[in-house]
């Protein structure tokens, strides 16, 4: 006998993740893609003020150094990331431009509109700004997040960086989580961990993550389709991170070969 089709509906940013997620579900058998929600980049000023905000304007300055020189270094890893995509056989080829809806913000209205016009079975959110407590109260089914670290112990951006950084390799790794209003700290449902080369870095990291993650989310997806999803217990303490500044950067690379 067959399992049930399930109906997918997506939120998530136009980065490679969100396109990896996409191209590796739309070929599943079993899986029908009801919607893709495309939220636009939140505009520059209004996030570089969030971030002076919450952490002060000498660290914000720091990260942007670090961003400056992560763009420069990041063309050196092209060739590594294409072979990556090939041995991991998946794809980042862009959206098809019927598919997406596009949103100035995941949390407008128009987002549940467009959700109870798809009437999906799951919502999976990759890449988009933290989903309001409105939106999330209005979704009748699970909302599952695929996040680029082990939680709760690597919260926020970069996790499998930061578990690098401090010498913690086996809990270097990615998260299918259920979300909840805070930041990843809903419930754990399917975690496991990468193992990068020397040849690795910053920007290799997450593909070797996505690549993990693709398993996982069909296995979340298979759970949801029999309702027997299952919480499973993380990874404490609990920490939030963010972008490293660039000086943390370099001496992290120094202590533990993060890079």
């Amino acid at each position: 006998m067959e399992s049930p089709q399930i109906r997918v509906a997506m939120l998530c940013g136009n980065g490679r993740s969100s396109r990896i997620l996409y191209n590796s579900l739309a070929t599943l058998p079993g899986v029908q893609i009801a919607c893709v929600i495309l939220e636009n980049s939140p505009p520059a000023l209004a996030l570089l003020r969030g971030r002076v905000r919450k952490l002060g304007a000498a660290r914000v300055a720091g990260q942007l150094l670090f961003m400056v020189y992560n763009r420069l270094h990041s063309r050196a890893s092209a060739e590594r990331i294409r072979q990556l995509m090939t041995d991991y056989d998946i794809s980042d080829a862009p959206f098809p431009a019927e598919v997406p809806s596009r949103v100035d913000s995941i949390n407008n209205p128009e987002t549940i509109d467009l959700l109870a016009a798809a009437r999906p079975d799951v919502v999976l959110v990759n890449g988009t700004r933290i989903i309001a407590a409105s939106i999330l109260s209005a979704i009748a089914c699970p909302v599952i997040n695929t996040h680029m670290g082990i939680t709760p112990r690597y919260r926020g951006v970069h996790g499998g960086y930061w578990a690098l950084a401090r010498g913690d390799r086996e809990n270097c790794g990615v998260t299918v989580h259920l979300i909840d209003p805070g930041i990843d700290t809903g419930g754990v449902l399917y975690q496991d961990i990468i193992h990068p080369e020397s040849r690795d870095n910053f920007n290799t990291y997450p593909i070797h993550q996505m690549a993990r993650a693709i398993p996982l989310i069909e296995a979340a997806l298979d759970d949801i389709r029999h309702h027997q999803i299952q919480v499973k217990p993380g990874v404490m303490p609990s920490m939030l991170w963010s972008h490293p500044t660039l000086f943390e950067y370099l001496g992290n690379w120094v202590r533990s070969g993060a890079k």
